[in-house]
């Protein structure tokens, strides 16, 4: 079960997946030199938009593509606050591909997206909706908007609240 996954958050907590249960989570692999980084803004509005009805986003940031996060966690944080004023979690850098997956992404490539593809995250910025109890029930491509409908009509469907 997902819940169970361990995670180290980025001010070096350890806690699991569990802690987010009950609630519906976004997660992202976030880099800050990206292309997409701006997507940050959109994730921030998303989450500050959706908290009180029972949604987290769990931005993971990774260096895998392009070295495109190259930063120690507290730059990261300092990035991440002062451009995009990000509040949501943040998760340590982690490995989102090979073998040495982080064993949440792990679980999350297995899951199709709408075009039918799973395996190896693509990009910076590919999300993942994981329900209340769990499950899997989303992916997105990078280049699919935090805000678009698609992702923002399965958020809701899960939403708790």
């Amino acid at each position: 079960m997902l819940h169970d996954t361990p995670l180290r958050m980025i001010d070096g907590r350890e806690t699991t997946l569990g802690e987010f249960a009950g609630r519906a989570v976004l997660v992202v692999n976030v880099a800050s030199k990206c292309g997409l980084t701006p997507q940050y803004a959109t994730l921030e509005k998303l989450a500050e938009d959706f908290a009180d009805r029972g949604l987290t986003v769990l931005g993971a940031p990774c260096n895998q593509f392009m070295g495109q996060e190259p930063g120690t966690n507290e730059e990261i944080v300092e990035f991440c606050s002062m451009t995009y004023g990000v509040t949501f979690p943040l998760t340590d850098k982690l490995e989102v591909n090979g073998d040495a997956a982080h064993p949440l992404f792990a679980a999350l490539t297995e899951a199709p997206d709408a075009e039918g593809y799973t395996g190896p995250v693509r990009w910076n910025f590919e999300k993942w909706v994981i329900s209340p109890a769990g499950e899997v029930v989303a992916r997105f491509a990078p280049q699919t908007t935090p805000d678009a409908p698609e992702v923002v009509a399965v958020v809701e469907a899960v939403l708790p609240g």
